[in-house]
């Protein structure tokens, strides 16, 4: 498992915990700014799929020299009492399927279970079949188990109201919200990078490399 305790007001314990990268994504219900989710990715049990959502979270991934990646994606399917879903920044109905691996990508394991809200898994449309599309949890969910792979989770109290802010917004045909839920990125956070936080040892302030053009990807689009 992820950490070891139990879950206490919806948060999996263990923040920051094993070097683990914190990426988040600033929420707009409407024209409205509904807060910022931040994650942490579960690096050390699932790497590449934490990979994967890493990239795409501060635009890192560009197959054709462009970023691509979550920003102005929406959350297309919501479904109070159970998850909200995004992720499909190609077609945004959650038919769009891509990854940095490719167009889809194997299920890497399926140690962790869907038991809390606040948990971070991808969606898929069978097995082997993980892209760019995943959910957060607002209820444990456990017959999700070995059929999506869970690899992060709301960081904090702050995350999860902006999750059940989401969970609430009216739906029509589909599951589809009747507000645009959108992503649309937001400040560094402590002079980081756009949409990553990352772990950093006391000697070793300085940004990744990549920083200039992330910066660049999430003021100018």
């Amino acid at each position: 498992m992820a950490s070891s305790g139990k879950p206490q007001n919806g948060i999996v314990p263990g923040a920051g915990t094993n070097g683990r990268p914190i990426v988040f994504m600033d929420i707009n219900i409407g024209e409205t700014p509904a807060g910022r989710i931040k994650f942490e990715l579960f690096s050390d049990i699932v790497p590449k799929t934490a990979e994967n959502f890493r990239q795409l979270c501060t635009g890192e991934h560009r197959p054709n020299r462009q970023p691509v990646g979550y920003k102005h994606s929406i959350f297309h399917r919501v479904i109070k009492d159970f998850m909200v879903q995004g992720g499909d920044f190609l077609n945004s109905d959650g038919t769009g399927s891509t990854s940095i691996y490719g167009q889809k990508f194997e299920d890497e394991n399926f140690e962790l279970k869907h038991e809390t809200a606040g948990l971070l898994s991808m969606a898929n449309s069978g097995p082997n079949t993980n892209g760019c599309q995943f959910f957060i949890t607002s209820a444990a969910c456990d017959f999700l188990d070995h059929k999506h792979v869970v690899f992060g989770k709301v960081l904090d109290s702050d995350g999860l109201l902006v999750m059940r802010k989401i969970e609430n917004v009216p739906t029509g045909p589909n599951n589809r919200p009747k507000l645009t839920v959108k992503v649309t990125g937001g400040l560094p956070i402590n002079k980081q990078v756009t949409g990553v936080i990352r772990h950093t040892s006391r000697n070793q302030q300085e940004l990744p490399q990549f920083a200039s053009w992330v910066i660049d990807y999430f003021t100018q689009i």
